[in-house]
């Protein structure tokens, strides 16, 4: 084996830095957009309460927005294709599919047990990472962090909550489709060529939009909504958020692999729990803290595996997330 020169691994470790920069820059975009995301949705669909309009438009000006910026060349934005538009259809409809079967799932089970099922996904899709997206075998040291992640959140939903499940169904649902999301979507960023990552916000957001415009026009001549300032900046700040998180989340998907995406997202859900306690008046208990503290250090230690030798990518083998 060639020995690497003085210059050439100067060269690797500045290129390895750069791009460690990107992941952070990646992941900390993602999670503010994500806690954010939260309130503004639950203070919007409060003040219009038309969930399908207010997705809808969230999505459309998101694809608007994209595509008059790219118009006017102050970002790189892919063309509308056919072929493209095909590639990009299934990652847009399971996207609809996780919603969708989010809402029926805690129609039936509280969110607490929600955490539960969420936090057991990184396990099933790391053995989806091996099997469908070319990755090695999480290592010993990942295993046990999925694993205390999984326990933490169960420990946390014992201690201060009830597990509460009458729709399996529905859970089951939810669990089949994100599992497919979270893969699926990562395959079509690494297989569709796409000219920035702002293209693929343009296809998924557009995409995913168009059928939701039935529900999301039922909804607005049904005469629910009242408009005044409050619900207008709500609704324009949840499409600003909206088109943030869809940015954030493709750019974490490239530079990371679909476990450790589904990881930091694990993260966000435990973080935003956090927040809530300080917040509003409902408190955890100091044992229930401590199972979420276990979860987020769990998940400090969680190093994604590598692409095997066979495969090749721009992602940044053994990253720690």
């Amino acid at each position: 084996e060639e020995k690497q020169s003085p210059v050439d691994h100067v060269i690797a470790k500045s290129q390895q830095n750069i791009e460690k920069g990107q992941v952070a820059f990646a992941v900390a975009g993602y999670a503010l957009c994500s806690s954010l995301m939260l309130v503004v949705n639950k203070v919007a669909v409060h003040v219009l309460p038309a969930p399908s309009f207010v997705l809808f438009t969230q999505l459309a000006s998101s694809a608007f927005s994209v595509y008059s910026v790219g118009a006017v060349g102050l970002i790189t934005v892919d063309p509308l294709e056919i072929n493209k538009a095909i590639s990009f259809l299934p990652v847009s409809l399971a996207f609809l599919g996780v919603i969708f079967a989010n809402i029926k799932t805690l129609q039936y089970a509280n969110v607490e047990t929600f955490i539960v099922f969420r936090a057991s996904t990184p396990l099933i899709i790391s053995l989806c990472d091996y099997l469908f997206l070319g990755r090695t075998m999480p290592e010993l040291r990942s295993w046990l962090a999925l694993i205390g992640l999984l326990a933490g959140a169960v420990g946390y939903v014992y201690s201060d909550a009830s597990v509460v499940v009458t729709g399996y169904m529905w859970v089951s649902v939810w669990y089949f489709m994100f599992c497919f999301d979270q893969v699926y979507i990562k395959h079509a960023v690494d297989t569709v060529k796409m000219d920035s990552n702002w293209g693929r916000v343009f296809y998924c957001n557009l995409l995913a939009a168009i059928p939701l415009i039935p529900m999301a026009y039922a909804e607005f001549v049904a005469g629910t909504m009242v408009w005044n300032l409050q619900s207008i900046a709500a609704l324009g700040l949840s499409c600003l958020l909206g088109c943030g998180i869809s940015y954030f989340a493709f750019l974490c998907r490239n530079l990371l692999s679909a476990t450790a995406f589904t990881v930091v997202g694990n993260c966000c859900k435990i973080a935003t729990i956090m927040i809530n306690y300080v917040i509003w008046e409902y408190h955890a208990t100091p044992l229930g803290i401590g199972f979420l503290l276990v979860s987020l250090l769990c998940a400090f230690f969680f190093k994604q595996a590598p692409l095997r030798a066979s495969k090749s990518s721009n992602n940044i083998a053994g990253l720690n997330v």
